[in-house]
């Protein structure tokens, strides 16, 4: 009768548990903060770059608040209401589910399932889709044109990724679970400590500056030819919802990053340390690639990632099957 009793007790203590991870740590608001800070970071050394000084620490933190409480909501005429609305929505949620999961694991390998890595895949696909599916719900046509874009630019970069992933999950013993991989990587190496984990490296790098829509690949966005792309007709709320989701995902990718190629986050004081600092080399990295690039035509970035990119990615899954 005792066990009988605890059993649902347990129960809300776990869904309670659950619903506190997704929301509060490690989901939405520690990820949000830290992306908006790691946003801060980038405006900042952009700043220096071009000799000026740059945002306070908490600007991000202010513009999203503008967003939400005081900046009016507005839906273009013809839309369709359930698309624009919804899908910033579901880029939220599933980028922040993304991010939960990374970070669960991260902290306890034996917390994930099987074939986790490829669900991880899946949902960080859908930010990117929604995106997409709201520009064009929009009606508008700098919205459209900056839609097909992004269609086109996730078509580029989504062979290279998976086959720059390959890497790691060679170098895992074929792990397609997240905790197995990172243990099988403190077992028998990291997969960054190798020629093809290095070239993988850097033809995941790439993708991820695709996926966040930084220059040079934010084409889908192109302020100065298409307005704002398929954020042209968003304000308010769901624009402050979007700017969410990029702020989040700044943190989940390079995470992921982390996650496959250095062993993902040890749970100690040097490990902890050790996982902020390459955190911070790969939004580094990304910042200078960044400030070093003129935007690409989209017809030019697609064959960037068909080319030399996938090829990159190519040569190193054949180098880890090799052994190298």
């Amino acid at each position: 009768m005792g066990e009988g009793r605890r059993g649902p007790e347990e129960g809300k203590m776990t869904a309670a548990w659950y619903i506190f991870s997704f929301l509060v740590f490690p989901g939405f608001l520690f990820t949000l903060s830290a992306g908006l800070i790691a946003g801060w970071a980038d405006r900042k050394l952009t700043a220096r770059i071009h000799w000026r000084k740059g945002p306070p620490w908490y600007q991000n933190f202010i513009d999203v608040a503008k967003l939400l409480f005081y900046k009016e909501t507005l839906i273009p005429e013809g839309a369709s209401i359930a698309i624009f609305l919804g899908m910033p929505l579901i880029a939220l949620s599933t980028s922040t589910l993304v991010s939960t999961i990374l970070f669960m694991v991260n902290g306890s390998p034996g917390t994930g399932f099987i074939g986790d890595l490829l669900a991880v895949i899946y949902l960080m696909m859908i930010p990117s889709i929604a995106l997409m599916l709201g520009g064009f719900s929009s009606g508008n046509v700098h919205a459209s044109v900056g839609s097909s874009r992004e269609m086109k630019l996730i078509l580029s970069y989504e062979l290279p990724f998976i086959l720059a992933l390959i890497v790691p999950i060679i170098k895992s013993g074929y792990a397609i679970k997240l905790g197995d991989m990172m243990m099988n990587q403190h077992a028998n190496g990291l997969a960054i400590l190798s020629v093809s984990g290095v070239l993988s490296f850097i033809a995941m790098l790439f993708c991820v500056q695709a996926k966040l829509g930084l220059v040079p690949f934010d084409m889908a966005e192109a302020e100065t030819e298409i307005m704002a792309g398929p954020y042209t007709e968003y304000s308010g709320k769901a624009l402050a919802v979007f700017k969410m989701v990029k702020a989040v995902m700044t943190v989940a990718l390079p995470i992921f990053m982390v996650t496959v190629y250095f062993g993902g986050i040890k749970m100690s004081v040097p490990g902890v340390l050790t996982a902020i600092l390459e955190y911070m080399v790969i939004i580094l990295l990304m910042v200078l690639i960044k400030n070093t690039n003129p935007r690409l035509r989209i017809d030019q970035a697609m064959r960037f990632f068909w080319g030399p990119v996938a090829g990159l990615a190519l040569l190193s899954a054949v180098l880890a099957y090799f052994g190298w």
